[in-house]
């Protein structure tokens, strides 16, 4: 019973915790901040007093200004894309590396050891021979280009994640799948996938954080157009001689809620999906 007692100790570490998490809001705070905030008002003593003259608005005119769309068709845009980008992933990815887990062959091997070179390789050095197959393909600007580039993109880490995953599972499932005549494709997603849950919860949140959260590609490839992303949207309050500062950072609000609520709402999912995927 001694052990479950409140003791100083405790009282300490709780205090330090304490005071490291607010260090962490911090930056938050900063950013909260300066999108309350008039544009000539963003100084020292605005982010001290953030709620003393809110500026609301703020939020409203980034929600439709921007560079050539606003911020709600940036938001439609990055939401099509990502989650075109993890369903694309999740389906190929799957059924590659159960492909390559159950039948080894020389094929197979080496087919896991270039998408191990894939992961080690910067996709950036295959941007521009990607942007002249998507031009060619009249893809450039579209979210169908997108969803083909990220997929080439995060395909080879999302292999190595669930054949690893695969190769720990028991094979007897599927072995008495297949003697009561169902086809290997019918084993796949009916026995194997749903065992797949933990990797597939990782999978998704990896692809997903890094498409939502990508600039460059969609930089290059969505500027100028009707389907630019939040990231893009957000970079056209930025001119060459003058920065809508707290617009930046009211987008920046804008973009990075539907990544809290997320979080806050399957918290324990991911957790368990993590934590299944480092157990397996």
């Amino acid at each position: 019973m001694s052990r479950d007692r409140y003791r100083p100790r405790t009282f300490v570490r709780e205090v330090i915790l304490l005071l490291v998490a607010a260090i962490w809001w911090i930056p938050f705070y900063i950013i909260i901040a300066i999108s309350l905030q008039d544009r000539e008002a963003i100084n020292e003593r605005s982010l001290a007093f953030p709620f003393s003259n809110p500026q609301w608005g703020n939020f409203a005119e980034a929600w439709g200004g921007g560079s050539s769309t606003g911020l709600g068709s940036g938001l439609l845009s990055s939401f099509i894309i990502t989650a075109g980008s993890v369903i694309v992933i999740v389906v190929l990815s799957s059924l590659a590396a159960y492909a390559i887990s159950r039948h080894a062959s020389r094929l197979n091997t080496t087919l896991y050891f270039l998408f191990i070179i894939g992961i080690v390789l910067p996709y950036l050095l295959g941007l521009i021979p990607a942007f002249i197959l998507l031009r060619e393909l009249g893809l450039v600007g579209t979210h169908l280009g997108m969803i083909i580039l990220y997929t080439g993109v995060e395909l080879p880490t999302a292999v190595f994640l669930y054949a690893g995953f695969i190769r720990a599972l028991p094979k007897e499932y599927e072995e008495a799948a297949l003697v009561d005549g169902a086809s290997p494709f019918r084993t796949f997603w009916l026995i194997v996938f749903p065992l797949l849950g933990p990797v597939t919860a990782t999978v998704s949140v990896i692809t997903a954080l890094f498409v939502w959260n990508d600039f460059f590609a969609q930089l290059v490839f969505l500027t100028g157009t009707s389907n630019q992303t939040l990231p893009v949207a957000i970079y056209g309050f930025v001119g060459e001689f003058a920065t809508q500062w707290n617009y930046v950072f009211a987008g920046i609000v804008i973009s990075v809620a539907p990544v809290l609520i997320f979080f806050i709402f399957t918290q324990r999912q991911l957790v368990k999906g993590f934590a299944g995927g480092i157990k397996s």
